[in-house]
């Protein structure tokens, strides 16, 4: 039997996450071939030994050239939703970065260019959906819905039956209890516990969770 390559992958940002990632991606079995990065500082530059080749514009010249799946390594939600829309329209299929020291329950469900970073745990019928971020050491219960575009940050805990809507962050160390739903674009502070459900476009903080802002809902 012929060996299989490396198929050929473009990491979109050249950030801090895009460190993490990076070596989630190089950690992954059968190995993927990295031929860069492309970033909205084109200097030219190395992350972590790969090339940033330049903006974004690149990316239809690197689908021609047959590279043929991304990694939208960018932390704020919005922005990598939005990347990622980009992207997937090019034609690159968006690829999960797991951490082989995270544990996933068999039932769980992830979607499109999720992130699962090292000691996450993901337990049984957790929904994990497109572009998801869940953290180093967070743990999402039995039956949690993520949202798309939804980051979870490091040393989270979020109980059983918990939906988190898109583009939702919930800060490093926040507990959210069972059942609760938080909106979409809500921001959780860190070290929060969340006892009541919190509204969309909502930020909220302390213990318990107290909200400090209500932005109106408008075009995006």
């Amino acid at each position: 039997m012929a060996e299989t390559l490396p198929r050929r992958l473009v990491v979109v940002g050249g950030g801090g996450h895009a460190k993490v990632i990076l070596e989630i991606l190089r950690a992954a079995s059968p190995p993927w071939d990295i031929v860069g990065i492309v970033d909205a500082d084109p200097d030219p530059r190395s992350v972590l030994g790969v090339p940033v080749l330049g903006r974004d514009s690149l990316l239809p010249s690197l689908r021609a050239e047959g590279v043929n799946a991304a990694f939208v390594a960018i932390g704020e939600n919005e922005l990598r939703q939005k990347l990622a829309i980009s992207t997937q329209d090019l034609g690159f299929e968006l690829v999960n970065a797991i951490s082989p020291a995270a544990t996933l329950s068999p039932s769980a469900r992830l979607g499109r260019g999720v992130a699962i970073m090292a000691g996450a745990v993901i337990n049984a019928a957790a929904d994990i959906g497109d572009l998801s971020i869940i953290n180093t050491g967070a743990l999402i219960d039995h039956d949690v819905q993520v949202g798309e575009a939804a980051h979870i940050a490091p040393g989270c805990a979020i109980a059983g039956n918990v939906a988190i809507g898109e583009r939702a962050f919930i800060g490093v160390g926040a507990t959210v209890l069972p059942g609760i739903s938080i909106g979409e674009d809500a921001m959780i502070g860190a070290a929060a516990c969340v006892i009541h459900d919190i509204a969309a476009r909502t930020t909220a903080v302390g213990v318990p969770a107290r909200v400090i802002s209500n932005v109106p809902k408008g075009p995006r």
